[in-house]
């Protein structure tokens, strides 16, 4: 291929090799869509290999629940979970806290619309849930005697008996999220118990996949926990809730080993008194008769590529194929030269990373994949079928103007240019 030359390299800015490796890491996350649904945590069973799902699932607490409002208050912040059909301003509102400063402090826009069950972190604390509110106060950690602070609450409150006033639901609210249909409930309701979440603010850059790794969490707890989309897109400026582990699941025993001296019985060594009986010794075996090696190399056919890409890009390769480091190859070219299917097949996924970059995965015979990253233009969709040369996106516009290609052969990375044909 002679238009991606390896004479006029140079290294990619800070920037640039960063968003290329987070680009990277969101393929990664996509690259178990075979034939079964996308394994996002990278541990499905890739043909032969070793299944540790079953090692490595990690019991996730379930998100404690919010009040009426949508409120969820910890010792050190509060978050709003949305309904359906809110807007950032609906939430604002309900929730007591200025649109404009809401959407500030969560990267958004007051007319913004909001998925439901999406959270949304508090810039300032707004009043503790209580029985009025449907709920109970902050949620206290583990090993906070709950009887003592609740008839603590009791006490203070004079003796008087508990009372709830039915409020009407707001717009688009159901029955069983207004005060009105949880009164007794929530009159006798105990705080919620439960360690407070790591909150983690998402960068330019970031994906759901990389920060779910960096907090050793399954992205799709990760999802639940905060209202994430099929896609799982987050977005810049977007506080996220680091899912905990279940306190109550149950812990594996480890194995008991017996302490020294109680295993079983060392043998008997051989007696000196009785002489091992005596042993005739085997003739040697005839040697077997010489055989002239045969010649493989006049035998052998020359190895053929398993298969013949098309280049993705007509373009320069800025950055060669270094497993682990770099996972494919980054071709850069003009701004709007179109990029290409390097080979017939499904697309398996479209994505975008925090900073809305799309990333195409391609599903191909033989358990191979290619993923094409840092492009923009995507003319296709998923399931869609694509022939080679087809074409699929284009070079970004900007500094940025490369495609991150990667050739997948199952779950590992491969050297994408043994599989390039040339041009």
């Amino acid at each position: 291929m002679p238009q991606t030359s390896r004479r006029h390299r140079h290294a990619l800015p800070a920037g640039q090799f960063l968003r290329r490796a987070i680009l990277t890491g969101t393929a990664l996350g996509l690259l178990a869509a075979c034939d079964r649904p996308l394994d996002f945590d990278l541990r499905g069973n890739f043909g032969n290999t070793l299944d540790t799902a079953e090692a490595s699932r990690q019991p996730v607490a379930n998100r404690p629940a919010p009040d009426a409002r949508g409120v969820i208050s910890y010792p050190n912040y509060q978050v709003a979970v949305a309904r359906q059909g809110d807007t950032v301003t609906d939430l604002a509102n309900r929730v007591g806290v200025s649109p404009e400063e809401l959407a500030r402090f969560n990267g958004l826009r007051p007319a913004d619309p909001l998925r439901p069950e999406e959270i949304v972190a508090l810039p300032r604390r707004v009043a503790e849930p209580s029985p009025a509110t449907g709920g109970f106060g902050t949620i206290q950690p583990p090993g906070t005697d709950i009887t003592a602070l609740a008839s603590s609450a009791i006490d203070r409150s004079g003796g008087s008996t508990v009372s709830t006033t039915t409020l009407p639901p707001a717009s688009g609210t159901t029955a069983a999220a207004t005060p009105a249909a949880r009164p007794a409930a929530a009159a006798t309701a105990a705080p919620q118990v439960g360690i407070e979440p790591t909150r983690h603010k998402v960068v330019r850059g970031e994906t759901a996949f990389t920060v779910s790794r960096l907090y050793n969490v399954s992205v799709r707890s990760l999802a639940e926990w905060n209202g994430l989309g099929p896609d799982y897109t987050i977005r810049e400026g977007q506080y996220l809730l680091i899912p905990v582990p279940d306190a109550e699941a149950p812990v594996r025993s480890a194995a008991v080993v017996a302490p020294p001296g109680t295993g079983s019985a060392t043998p008997v060594p051989p007696s000196s008194a009785t002489p091992l009986p005596a042993e005739t010794p085997r003739p040697a075996a005839a040697p077997a008769p010489a055989s002239v090696a045969p010649n493989l190399g006049a035998t052998q056919t020359p190895a053929a590529r398993n298969a013949q890409l098309a280049t993705p890009v007509q373009g320069t390769v800025i950055r060669d194929y270094q497993k682990g480091k770099n996972e494919g190859l980054d071709i850069q070219a003009p701004s709007g030269t179109p990029i290409v299917a390097a080979e017939a097949g499904t697309v398996a996924a479209i994505t975008a990373s925090a900073d809305q970059v799309p990333i195409i995965v391609i599903r191909h015979p033989d358990n191979l994949l290619t993923v094409y990253a840092n492009v923009e233009g995507a003319t296709v969709k998923k399931d869609d079928k694509v022939t080679r040369g087809q074409k699929i996106a284009q070079i970004r516009a900007g500094s940025s103007n490369y495609l991150h290609f990667e050739v997948r052969k199952g779950f590992d990375s491969v050297d994408p240019t043994p599989y390039l044909a040339p041009r």
